[in-house]
């Protein structure tokens, strides 16, 4: 949805949810999701009335964002169906909407997550980008940026990047990934730029 709301100030993201308070879903069951000017429409996988509770949704956002002066932007929007692989062995997924493509991972709010409701892409991508900063961090040190600032650094930088609405999706991490997260923590000990805890 393109719509011209202050991102800069406390007053944006407030005015935005006092404007979008009248968009709400046709169908009971489903949920919309609102953030700052972005709205994140759910619908719940119900086999009898999905096709028809899609269409009907989509037409209603259309509706309202033409009725307060907006744009649906069906450019940036897609589609994802989740499914629990550990229940349905084989789902017919929906035909896409006009306009809207059916995908098999989303960015919500900087997290990936996948229909299967994994976030390994999400992983992989924090330790790419965490894996660039601890290189970055090994050439400061080699010209003699002292240890203590590195580990500051490495603290703020590497740490927050991890810890990144970590609530969110932790619950989602498999054993390999929560692996390869705590093989990241420990290049970073060995390598001198991260204290261990105990000292």
């Amino acid at each position: 949805m393109s719509a011209s709301i202050i991102q800069v100030s406390a007053v944006g993201p407030v005015s935005n949810v006092v404007n979008t308070g009248d968009l709400i879903p046709l169908t009971p069951g489903n949920r919309s999701c609102k953030y700052a000017d972005d709205t994140i429409d759910t619908c719940l996988v119900i086999p009898a009335s999905i096709i028809d509770s899609r269409t009907e949704e989509l037409d209603s956002i259309r509706t309202w964002a033409s009725t307060n002066n907006l744009k649906l932007n069906l450019k940036n929007s897609v589609e994802i169906v989740f499914v629990v692989s550990t229940r349905l062995r084989h789902v017919q997924l929906p035909n896409p909407l006009d306009g809207v493509p059916l995908v098999s991972s989303i960015k919500i709010l900087g997290v990936t997550i996948s229909s299967h409701l994994s976030v390994s892409e999400h992983v992989s991508s924090v330790i790419g980008r965490c894996a660039q900063t601890i290189h970055a961090l090994r050439i400061l040190r080699s010209q003699g940026l002292c240890r203590e600032a590195v580990h500051r650094v490495y603290s703020s930088i590497i740490i927050g990047k991890l810890l990144y609405a970590i609530s969110s999706w932790w619950g989602f991490v498999s054993a390999a990934d929560r692996q390869r997260l705590q093989a990241l923590l420990q290049r970073g000990i060995r390598s001198g730029i991260m204290f261990p805890r105990n000292t």
